[in-house]
């Protein structure tokens, strides 16, 4: 896949970039100074806040630190895009809305310290859906982030900006979060390859919440290589190289939201050989949405009451509209969601069952054009944003680690392939990854 219009870091890996460094063909110095004047000629809106001086100085202090002989590993000297609600210390911090236009951060938040820690360079916050309640990524304070692949279609969201930067190589590495495909749909639709750790595996701490049970922090990058690395550098974890034999299973996607066959057959190539195929009962797909809807709903609803009530004008009109809708959800149908995550958990190891891990299309329909809320599948009409979530958001529900790859363009448009892992089936995941075509 040949990007249009690429970046400093396309076509370049972390590891690539890593020993380029340690060898001195390059400096921290060097690439920072790249991300920043991609970022000033960039024309996707991927970028809210632009730490320059700061970087500069991150960056010189690791060039120093790798002259002196202490390396921080494989993030060392790499320059990072941090998604626009997750605090960074000193820096605006916007949440995409203009209840938060002036906010300043007091501290970082954990999963910063963590790739700061790591020598990672970070340059500055990236474009995020107001209060990352949506999956478009195109209803921003700050206006909507743009496709690279064609800048009238929506990136995806609600990591939109994260998902851009990486995708046009303006940056190698981004932070986005996830509470029902954010990281990995921005990821798909742009194509990218982007991780959603199980929950909790990197610490969501100085992160605004939209919904504290589905919210994971995750990761974007080229690869899925370039995702484990960063993963393993943020967590401080070693995956096993020696896997043996992964069983995949191809979840056959019009069991969970009609697709573009297009989009099927890409995903379904990219997958390779695969042990078999699952389907999900429709009984099942409808609990998974129920209660992912009113897990995300009565959680939001309350993230936002007092601004809802005090200054409701300061929300975009649309996700002022979804906020008093997830308000009115009864209090039984939230407590009755909570306890349906068990019953799900027997479901899904049901799903599985021979299978270490599941594939499917991570997005069922091409980038729609940015604003755009219905498109027609078949000559049928559906829900965009529907679309976008159905083949993410239940693995939020559970909080399993997920992971999509790009798969072959379709009309000059990226598809992602998602791969789905058992708790604790990360190595597998990545094994996975590793055989796909």
């Amino acid at each position: 896949m040949t990007i249009p219009s690429p970046g400093p870091f396309t076509g370049r890996t972390l590891d690539g970039l890593g020993r380029d460094l340690r060898s001195g063909r390059t400096t921290a110095a060097e690439l920072t100074a790249l991300a920043l004047d991609a970022i000033a000629g960039s024309e996707l809106n991927a970028f809210v806040t632009v730490d320059a001086a700061g970087a500069a100085k991150a960056a010189r202090r690791a060039d120093e630190e790798l002259a002196a002989g202490i390396d921080r590993g494989p993030l060392h000297g790499i320059p990072a895009g941090v998604k626009d609600l997750i605090m960074i210390a000193g820096l605006r911090v916007t949440m995409g809305s203009r209840h938060f236009a002036g906010h300043v951060a007091d501290e970082d938040a954990a999963c910063v310290a963590l790739l700061r820690r790591a020598g990672a360079v970070v340059v500055g916050t990236t474009t995020t859906h107001e209060f990352a309640y949506g999956p478009t990524g195109d209803r921003s304070a700050g206006g909507p982030a743009r496709n690279p692949w064609d800048p009238s279609r929506m990136t995806g969201g609600s990591s939109a900006g994260s998902g851009a930067a990486v995708a046009a190589g303006l940056v190698p590495l981004a932070l986005g979060t996830d509470t029902g495909g954010s990281v990995r749909i921005p990821a798909a639709l742009c194509g990218a390859a982007g991780f959603k750790p199980a929950y909790d595996a990197i610490p969501a701490d100085g992160v605004f919440p939209l919904s504290r049970t589905l919210d994971h922090v995750g990761v974007l990058a080229a690869t899925a290589s370039c995702c484990r690395l960063s993963y393993e550098a943020l967590t401080a974890s070693g995956l096993s190289e020696t896997v043996g034999e992964v069983r995949v299973g191809w979840l056959e996607p019009d069991s969970l939201f009609p697709t573009d066959p297009r989009v099927a057959e890409a995903a379904r190539a990219a997958a390779g050989p695969v042990a078999g195929e699952a389907r999900m009962a429709p009984e099942v797909l409808e609990l998974f949405r129920e209660t992912y809807l009113a897990i995300q709903s009565g959680e939001t609803a309350a993230v936002h009451a007092g601004r809802l009530a005090s200054a409701p004008g300061l929300f975009d009109p649309e996700v002022l509209d979804r906020l008093r809708v997830a308000a009115e959800l009864p209090a039984w149908r939230y407590v009755r969601a909570m306890e349906a995550r068990r019953e799900l958990e027997e479901h899904a190891e049901a799903l599985f069952g021979p299978y270490d891990v599941l594939a499917t299309p991570t997005v069922p329909i091409l980038a729609p054009p940015i604003g755009a809320r219905e498109a027609e599948l078949g000559g049928e009409p559906i829900q965009v944003r529907a679309a976008l979530l159905a083949m993410t958001s239940p693995w939020n529900v559970l909080g399993r680690p997920a992971l999509t790859v790009p798969a072959e363009l379709v009309d000059g448009l990226p598809v992602g392939l998602q791969l789905v892992a058992r708790p604790g089936g990360e190595a597998q995941l990545f094994a996975a990854a590793r055989q796909c075509r």
